[in-house]
């Protein structure tokens, strides 16, 4: 199952129950069948691309704005200077910090790749369901739970994306509209229902993206369970907070000693697992994870982080390391396992689960290696290799982490 299999989950006014993670999540972490069991009808709505119906878009601020069928032109003026120089920093390194706009919150940023860094967004008059819920909490949520609601609140999936220069484009935003806020350049859309461009946008799934230095872009993405809020404005006010800080190196809590030939890192999740799956759980107490694929993605043109772009992530694997309280199957200490569920019922048609776990010595940590969903061709026995030479560090003990450019490769 892909990444919009997820959205579909969520966005939907009453998510079968049948739906649990283990059908959900499967978006590039498939080994992830544990905790949550109701992540998708609890309201993933805390992670990736939500709801409603009618298409509008609205100018930003008060600010200028252009027909929607006018994309940037290769040539249009560049943005006002950002005050502040950013740094020319590697992958796998954070260059921001949280920061606050009226009632929006941006956290510290806990995913990066070779092309971007991923940073949730809370707000105040939201719920954003990122901790991990028991099929039976759900349950005693009740229908206004399952309806994307809990204490009266909405619930929101918000991420904020800041790209490298040169890796977002502007253009691709399917009708996209051209505003200015704070004097810079900027584009906003509605989004559709799940990520089939073919179906009809949401007025509560938005983008507003912005050139935060020359080339440079950020995109803060919004599902909500109400289709006024967060508005376009509310989401141009996080243009004035966003600010360079000293580049940090991401850590993750473990280095690879193995790695099938062709394969590379695309991104980790750093107090999380990697990628969207990291955001949707970005309170889960998960330790940290990596994606990999056969050959590099690619680091321009993007419009979206890789699972929610066009084709997704194609031949990939995950590496997760969490509590073994989180896992649903803990093989015996110091042991790795491997685990074949054949023709397990999936959404797109019967499908094979393969992943492999290792438990730390002291039945604390497991570590997991999965397969992606969407045409991996990883024999058991890779997985495996893989998993046999991944070395933990001390996952309470973040001083004993190590770079993430450097983990990743033996």
């Amino acid at each position: 199952m892909r990444l919009h299999d997820l959205v579909d989950a969520v966005t939907g006014d009453e998510p079968p129950m049948s739906r649990t993670v283990d059908d959900i999540i499967t978006a590039g972490r498939r080994a992830q069948r544990r905790r949550r069991a109701g992540f998708a009808s609890a309201g993933a709505a805390g992670l990736v691309v939500a709801v409603v119906a009618g298409a509008f878009v609205v100018p930003a601020l008060g600010a200028q704005q252009s027909p929607p069928a006018a994309p940037f032109a290769a040539g249009a003026a560049a943005s006002e200077p950002a005050g502040a120089e950013w740094p020319d920093a590697a992958s796998f390194t954070f260059t921001f910090t949280g920061y606050d706009a009226g009632t929006l919150h941006v956290q510290d940023p806990i995913v990066a790749s070779t092309a971007y860094q991923i940073a949730p967004v809370y707000s105040d008059g939201h719920t954003s369901n990122d901790k991990p819920m028991t099929r039976q909490e759900v349950e005693e949520q009740g229908d206004a739970f399952l309806r994307n609601k809990e204490n009266g609140k909405p619930a929101l999936l918000a991420y904020l994306t800041v790209y490298r220069p040169g890796a977002f484009d502007p253009a691709g935003i399917k009708d996209g509209a051209n505003v200015t806020v704070a004097g810079r350049r900027a584009v906003q859309a509605t989004l559709p229902v799940g990520l089939d461009p073919q179906r009809p946008v949401d007025g509560g799934n938005k983008l507003f993206a912005w050139e935060y230095a020359d080339n440079a872009w950020a995109a803060v993405t919004s599902y909500s369970g109400d289709k006024a809020t967060p508005s376009f404005e509310e989401l141009g006010g996080l243009v004035e907070g966003l600010k360079p800080s000293r580049p940090t190196p991401a850590l993750v809590p473990f280095t690879v000693g193995y790695l099938p030939d062709g394969y590379v890192p695309l991104q980790i999740g750093t107090h999380a697992t990697a990628g969207l799956g990291g955001i949707a759980a970005a309170r889960g107490g998960d330790y940290g994870g990596a994606t990999y694929t056969r050959s590099a993605a690619p680091t321009t043109g993007l419009t979206a982080p890789y699972e929610a772009s066009e084709g997704g992530i194609k031949d990939g694997f995950h590496i997760s390391v969490i509590p073994s309280s989180s896992a649903n199957q803990t093989p015996e200490p110091g042991v790795t396992k491997c685990y074949d569920v054949p023709d397990r019922p999936g959404w797109n048609g019967p499908q094979v689960d393969i992943w492999c776990q290792f438990r730390s010595a002291d039945g604390a940590v497991v570590v997991e290696v999965s397969p992606d969903s969407a045409g991996n061709t990883l024999p058991r026995v890779e997985l495996e290799k893989i998993a046999k030479g991944i070395t933990v560090a001390d996952v309470e003990d973040e001083s004993t982490w190590t770079p993430a450019a450097t983990a990743l490769r033996p």
